[in-house]
């Protein structure tokens, strides 16, 4: 009689074929103070860093100035969108009643302007509010259905009465150790390493 013997350890029923790597997502920094979070944003933007942000419950006044924040592209891809839809509106407009099907009324001229602002109105906003929504998301990188913050018990707390700075294990700048050396410097309340 022989016996197979595998070099593969026991594994009990339900137990998965090969445990999931984990890598070092970001840090966290938890405050209970919209004043020392501000701080730490003032620190983190001096420093350098690039691929970090601040989660808190409520807007805060100034948070934009403290992370460096600059203006965003979207209400020039908004006002592009919005002339678009007016010359598509006009053009339309035009195609159709003095071009295409040339329909006189009363001896009045095949094409005006006044007769045709409605449609234009319509269509102008039509095109400025679809661009402001696709913009958006694409520039939010929406949907996304998973983030590994989702996974810490604390960060929870951003939605109630905690701010966060978060620091992402991609940024550049970013060193594990002198990371969270840095974050200790900003005298928060906890440091949480989150791992993906």
């Amino acid at each position: 009689m022989s016996t197979i013997s595998t070099d593969l350890p026991y594994r009990p029923a339900g137990a998965s074929l090969e445990e999931e790597a984990t890598s070092l997502f970001a840090y966290t920094a938890e405050f209970k103070e919209v004043d020392a979070v501000l701080a730490a944003a003032r620190k983190c933007r001096d420093f350098g860093f690039s691929k970090w942000d601040v989660h808190a419950p409520c807007p805060i006044h100034g948070m934009d100035e403290a992370m460096g924040i600059k203006m965003t592209i979207l209400p020039w891809l908004v006002l592009s969108g919005g002339l678009f839809g007016l010359g598509g509106g006009l053009l339309m407009q035009w195609w159709m009643n003095a071009f295409d099907y040339q329909f006189l009324i009363s001896g009045k001229p095949l094409w005006s302007l006044p007769a045709n602002i409605p449609v234009t109105f319509e269509t102008t906003v039509m095109g400025a509010a679809y661009t402001a929504v696709i913009s958006m998301f694409l520039l939010n990188r929406l949907p996304r259905l998973y983030n590994p913050l989702f996974k810490s018990a604390r960060f929870r707390k951003a939605t109630d009465d905690r701010f966060f700075v978060v620091i992402e294990a991609s940024d550049p700048k970013f060193d594990e150790v002198k990371t969270k050396e840095f974050l200790e410097r900003l005298h928060p309340e906890s440091i949480e390493r989150v791992e993906d």
